[in-house]
């Protein structure tokens, strides 16, 4: 997860630990690259702490129990968590797929824009999860883009049938 500081990263994060997802770091990520994958880790004067501005650092392991944290985790995608502005261009049918370039591996890339009452957890649950069934090659916006233009095919062609045509 990605963003500006004060974004909202952390609290974040907490809501996902809340959840029952695991923290694997806050802040500071060791990315590491192991074959084609890479995978991402705390460091040790870091780990299981969270900063959460308005409580201070918290450690998720007391908090949470040791189920809570995780040493390492294979990094499967970038999310990026951006404030968002009048005017900005956002993926609504999710068809342009971005990727983000760490150590020379492309990761899909999502930008979540962030406003008041966004239950960003959730979001990002979303976009794991779509990415989980895109990599199962199930793809709701390209489905929905076919269905689509179908079914803007037939309304034209049946809006046409009854005309005559100056073609030979």
């Amino acid at each position: 997860i990605l963003g500006k500081s004060g974004i909202g990263k952390s609290e974040c994060a907490l809501s996902l630990i809340a959840k029952g997802h695991r923290l694997i770091a806050d802040d500071v990520v060791e990315i590491i690259q192991e074959g084609t994958s890479l995978v991402g880790r705390g460091i040790e004067m870091m780990r299981h702490l969270l900063e959460v501005r308005g409580l201070g650092i918290v450690d998720v392991k007391e908090l949470y129990g040791v189920g809570a944290v995780r040493h390492l985790k294979r990094v499967d995608m970038v999310v990026e968590l951006a404030a968002w502005r009048e005017g900005m261009q956002v993926d609504r049918l999710g068809l342009d797929e971005q990727y983000y370039t760490l150590l020379k591996v492309d990761l899909p890339y999502v930008v979540i824009p962030v406003r008041p009452g966004r239950d960003l957890s959730t979001m990002i649950e979303v976009a794991a999860r779509n990415q989980l069934l895109r990599a199962g090659q199930i793809n709701s916006s390209q489905d929905f883009s076919r269905r689509l233009s179908r079914q803007v095919e037939r309304n034209f062609f049946s809006a046409n049938s009854g005309q005559e045509s100056d073609d030979p």
